[in-house]
C-alpha cells in the first residue's frame, strides 16, 4: 500500500510540473520570437514479485513505481510574422537564428529580432542588450557597428553630363554654374563656353572650360546630322582646384544635339561629385545587410547579419529573455541571409510566439485529469491503510 501513495505522488509531482509547463506557454502567448515547449514523460523502473509457490515457465507479475519527468522538448515551428514598421525590428523566414553575444562574450541565439542602436553604433538586442553579430569578409563573427558609415565620405566630380540644344544659328552659347566638387567636398564654379568654328566642312564646336577668368582648357566637337560624332562627344579637361590633386573631368555630350532651332538651350543634367553628408536613415534589405541613405542623396551598404543554424534545435537551452543556448554536442553552422537553409530576412516585422492556444488548453485539461486521478489513488490507498490500521482481532 505504502508503494501505491509512491505511485500516486508521482503522478501528483509530474503532473504539476506538467501544468507548470503549459503555463509558461500560455504566460509567454505574446512574447516575440518565443518557442513553446512540452515536458517529457517516462514510466519508472519496474519490478518483479515473483511467489515461492509459481509454477515454472509462468512469468511473475511486474509492478511499475510510478511516472519520471524528463527533459522539456522545445517546438521550434516558425510562428506567425507581425509588421511593426520599425526598421529595426527584423524577422527570419526559414530556420536561421540571429546571433548575440552577451557582457561575458558567450555566444546566444534568438528568433526575436527586436533591435535597437547605442550611441556607440553598436546593434544591439532591445532586450538582453546583448551585441548583435555580422559578418566580415572572410565570413567571421564581428560585432555590428555603424560608426563608420555614419557619415559619407566626399567624391570628387569626373563627369558632367550635359544635354540640350547648341543652335547652329548662333555663334556662341555659354553655360555657366558647373559645379564641380574637389577630394575635400569644397565646391566650385566653372563655365563651359561653346565657339562655333567657320570655315569647315563639317559643323564644329570649340569647347572652353573656365574657371572665373582662368581657361581650364579646350578642345573640339563635331557634329554630324545634328548628333555629335563618336570620338568627341566626351572631351575631357585636367583641373586643379587650389590646394587639391588635380582632376580629369569629362563633358558628356551625347544628350546634345546641333540644329538651327528647336529644342531647350544647352545646359548641364547632372555630375557625379558630391560633398560630405551624414546618415540620414538606415534599414535592412531582405539579406541581412544594412543599408544607408546620406542627406547627400547617396547610398551606402554596411555589413551583412550573421545567422546560425543548429543541425539538432533540441540541444538548444532557453536561457530567458527571448534567447538560447547551445549545448556540449550541438554542431552550429554561421551564414548570411539568402544562403542555404538560413532563410532571408524581413525587415519591418516580428516574429511572434508559435503557441496553439487550443493545444494548452487541451493538454491542460488532460493535466487536469491526471491529477486528479492521482490524488484519488493517493486517497484510496490512505483510506485502506487506515482500515488495516484499524482492524483488530
Amino acid at each position: 500500500m505504502i508503494e501505491t501513495i509512491y505511485i500516486g505522488m508521482s503522478g501528483l509531482t509530474g503532473y504539476s510540473s506538467g501544468l507548470r509547463g503549459i503555463a509558461n506557454n500560455v504566460a509567454n502567448l505574446n512574447t516575440p520570437g518565443f518557442k513553446s515547449s512540452s515536458l517529457e514523460f517516462s514510466s519508472m523502473f519496474y519490478s518483479n514479485e515473483g511467489s515461492a509457490g509459481a509454477r515454472q515457465g509462468s512469468v511473475s507479475p511486474q509492478f511499475g513505481h510510478g511516472v519520471a519527468t524528463g527533459q522539456s522538448s522545445l517546438n521550434f515551428r516558425q510562428g506567425d510574422l507581425r509588421q511593426t514598421g520599425n526598421s529595426l525590428d527584423l524577422a527570419v523566414e526559414g530556420q536561421g537564428l540571429f546571433v548575440l553575444r552577451d557582457a561575458g562574450g558567450g555566444l546566444r541565439y534568438t528568433r526575436a529580432g527586436q533591435f535597437e542602436m547605442t550611441q556607440e553604433g553598436f546593434l544591439v538586442d532591445r532586450v538582453s542588450g546583448a551585441k548583435v553579430m555580422g559578418l566580415d569578409g572572410s565570413g567571421q563573427l564581428v560585432e555590428v557597428n555603424i560608426t563608420a558609415h555614419r557619415v559619407n565620405a566626399p567624391k570628387s566630380t569626373g563627369n558632367l553630363s550635359f544635354t540640350g540644344n547648341l543652335a547652329s544659328s548662333k555663334s556662341e552659347e555659354t553655360v555657366s554654374g558647373l559645379t564641380v566638387i574637389d577630394g575635400s567636398g569644397a565646391q566650385h564654379a566653372l563655365t563651359a563656353t561653346f565657339t562655333k568654328e567657320t570655315g569647315t566642312e563639317d559643323l564644329r564646336w570649340k569647347v572652353t572650360l573656365a574657371e572665373g577668368s582662368t581657361t581650364v582648357g579646350t578642345a573640339t566637337v563635331t557634329f554630324v546630322d545634328g548628333k555629335p560624332k563618336a570620338g568627341t562627344d566626351k572631351p575631357s579637361f585636367s583641373y586643379k582646384p587650389a590646394g587639391q590633386p588635380q582632376l580629369t573631368l569629362t563633358l558628356d555630350l551625347g544628350a546634345v544635339t546641333s540644329f538651327a532651332s528647336g529644342g531647350a538651350p544647352v545646359s548641364v543634367s547632372g555630375h557625379d561629385g558630391y560633398q560630405a553628408a551624414a546618415m540620414s536613415k538606415f534599414s535592412f534589405t531582405d539579406k541581412g545587410a544594412l543599408k544607408f541613405e546620406f542627406a547627400n542623396g547617396q547610398t551606402g551598404e554596411g555589413p551583412r547579419l550573421a545567422l546560425a543554424n543548429v543541425d539538432t534545435p533540441q540541444l538548444l537551452e532557453a536561457v530567458g529573455g527571448n534567447s538560447f543556448v547551445a549545448v556540449d554536442g550541438a554542431e552550429v553552422s554561421y551564414g548570411a541571409a539568402g544562403e542555404g537553409a538560413f532563410g532571408s530576412v524581413r525587415a519591418g516585422s516580428v516574429e511572434i510566439s508559435n503557441v496553439d492556444l487550443s493545444q494548452e488548453f487541451s493538454d491542460m485539461v488532460i493535466m487536469q485529469r491526471g491529477y486528479q486521478a492521482s490524488a484519488q489513488v493517493v486517497s484510496t490507498a490512505n483510506d485502506m491503510l487506515q482500515e488495516l490500521f484499524g482492524m483488530k482481532r
